[in-house]
């Protein structure tokens, strides 16, 4: 596997460090699985989007597996209990956010990720909770008894008309027409290559607008302008824009008896011209990832799964850089010696 050899894997033992309690205890017990064998393993899972019993089987009969995880044959195998133990570890310790930084940094050490990247684009998706949705839902009102209405038309959903769902943080949001039952995850990526640098989520009834900062600030790319849709518009988020010596590329959104004027549709359109590449991304997550529905229940767990997934990509996004097999056209190959 290209991405095997693409990052020193050891590098990133120092970050998986405190995990297990033996560790910290120095007491006995029976030895844990290689800490660093179980993040490769669980960084596989999330690749091919496998339940964790479906990850257990796929290392007892996928050679790839286990040439990967650094298995023989005669190793003993994490069951399913085992890795999903390691997963929440990571979630718990907030780890990941950790091993993506260093991930990416391994990344432009070869080359393969622009280290000063002079723009960050910043978007937010839909994912469908992994609990089962209620099928009628309470919208939102303001004081006046009206559907409270988000920038991008959204409305958010606050209630069931029946009981909860078993995912304690998900929430209702109508977009439209449809609804839909889950959260929102907002990534940011580099402006060149659309390299995922930052990953947040929040249920998805909460507006984008106030999640842009915590997005920002969590992403590990310094960038000299931020472009982001008329769902982050306002006044405070240009401002921290400024705070933090960044050049605002947000939409402008147009008010009522307020149109835009013809500099900001311009603007808006030379922005536009920028963000596709966070679309290409969520395009990517969703189609070959499966990241456009949560596999576990509550906020934490699904944006480390998204951080996970994130991995996923930008490490193929490298793989796809390296020259492999077929030389570009017009490209001579040495002659091996």
């Amino acid at each position: 596997m290209k991405i095997d050899v693409l990052i020193d894997w050891e590098e990133l033992r120092s970050k998986l460090t405190g995990l297990y309690k033996r560790e910290l205890s120095h007491g006995g017990g029976q030895e844990p699985f290689d800490r660093l064998m179980m993040f490769k393993a669980i960084l596989l899972g999330q690749w091919h989007s496998l339940s964790d019993a479906a990850l257990e089987q796929a290392l007892y009969v996928r050679i790839d597996f286990l040439q990967f995880c650094g298995l023989s044959l005669s190793d003993a195998i994490p069951d399913e209990t085992t890795l999903c133990r390691f997963r929440n570890r990571l979630v718990s310790g907030d780890r990941l956010d950790d091993l993506l930084a260093s991930i990416n940094e391994q990344l432009q050490s070869h080359g393969l990720m622009i280290k000063g990247a002079t723009g960050a684009v910043i978007d937010a998706t839909l994912i469908e909770s992994a609990a089962r949705p209620k099928k009628a839902i309470l919208l939102e009102v303001d004081t006046e008894g009206k559907a409270v209405q988000f920038e991008d038309g959204s409305q958010p959903g606050i209630t069931c008309i029946e009981e909860q769902s078993a995912d304690p943080d998900a929430a209702w949001l109508k977009k439209g027409k449809k609804s839909q039952f889950g959260y929102r995850s907002y990534l940011v990526v580099d402006s060149q290559d659309g390299y995922v640098r930052g990953v947040h989520t929040a249920p998805a009834n909460q507006s984008e607008m106030i999640h842009f900062e915590a997005a920002i600030e969590g992403a590990h790319l310094e960038a000299n302008r931020v472009y982001a849709d008329k769902g982050s518009a306002s006044n405070a988020n240009r401002q921290f824009l400024r705070n933090h010596k960044i050049k605002s590329a947000i939409m402008h959104r147009a008010y009522k008896n307020k149109p835009l004027s013809a500099r900001q549709k311009l603007a808006n359109k030379l922005i536009s011209k920028k963000r596709y590449i966070v679309e290409q991304c969520f395009g990517t997550a969703k189609r070959l990832f499966g990241m456009g529905r949560a596999s576990y229940f509550g906020t934490a767990k699904v944006n480390a799964q998204v951080m996970l997934k994130s991995i996923c990509m930008n490490l193929k996004k490298a793989a796809n850089k390296i020259f492999v097999d077929k030389p570009p056209r017009g490209v001579v190959r040495p002659n091996a010696t």
